[in-house]
């Protein structure tokens, strides 16, 4: 995935190999990325810095997570939070959200996962510096609100846009049908699951995906787009 130049993350972790696998993976994606390895650090550096995107461990030396978000809020600062958990409790994102926080990810997680998180929470507080998304042969304008599949633009339907974006966004995950209708339908959708396989057959059809090599379905499971 290539976003637009001049996107800065803040990193903060006092674990030194997840630090530098996150700043190599996200350096390679174009963002400009800065690292810290504790709480305080990651404050001072967000303050001179002025990153659009946080990455903060809840669990660091000087300062914790909470405290960082908590103090950057009371900055005013516009930055987007995503906290990092070794622990899966609910009250500790719950305190997190509280706090500030936009998003939770528990370790370990999926690189191309946070991929997809930065780039919907960056889509959706600052829509003007996010451009084209590249993955694999599709090319998603959500400006215009246009998926181009090996150069070619998809005619598509709004659902059509919204469950193949989802999906390719979240390419390499097995997503179930569960997951898609909430994503996808929302929360509140009252109508079956089986909506989801009519979507999917549309979008095989319009993809020449006929023996299912790009969108594989996991019997049982759910989907997955293989790039």
């Amino acid at each position: 995935m290539k976003l637009s130049s001049g996107i800065k993350i803040l990193l903060a972790d006092d674990e030194p190999h997840i630090l530098q696998f996150l700043e190599l993976g996200l350096s390679n994606e174009g963002f400009d990325v800065r690292t810290a390895p504790d709480g305080a650090a990651a404050l001072e550096l967000a303050l001179e810095f002025k990153p659009h995107m946080a990455i903060l461990d809840v669990m660091m030396p000087e300062m914790d997570g909470f405290e960082v978000v908590e103090r950057l809020r009371k900055t005013g600062a516009e930055v987007g939070v995503i906290m990092l958990t070794a622990k899966d409790e609910v009250e500790n994102r719950v305190k997190g959200l509280w706090l500030g926080a936009d998003d939770y990810m528990i370790k370990p997680f999926a690189f191309d996962e946070l991929l997809a998180r930065i780039q919907a929470r960056l889509r959706n507080q600052f829509p003007l510096l996010i451009g084209a998304v590249t993955h694999g042969p599709f090319r998603i304008d959500d400006q215009r609100k246009e998926i181009t599949y090996q150069n070619q633009v998809l005619e598509l339907s709004p659902t059509e846009y919204e469950l193949l974006k989802f999906i390719v966004l979240n390419h390499g995950i097995v997503l179930s049908k569960a997951t898609i209708l909430s994503r996808v339908w929302g929360y509140d959708f009252g109508g079956e699951e089986n909506i989801v396989e009519v979507y999917v057959r549309s979008l095989r059809d319009k993809l020449g995906d006929k023996e299912h090599k790009l969108i594989r379905t996991l019997r049982g499971v759910g989907y997955r787009v293989d790039l």
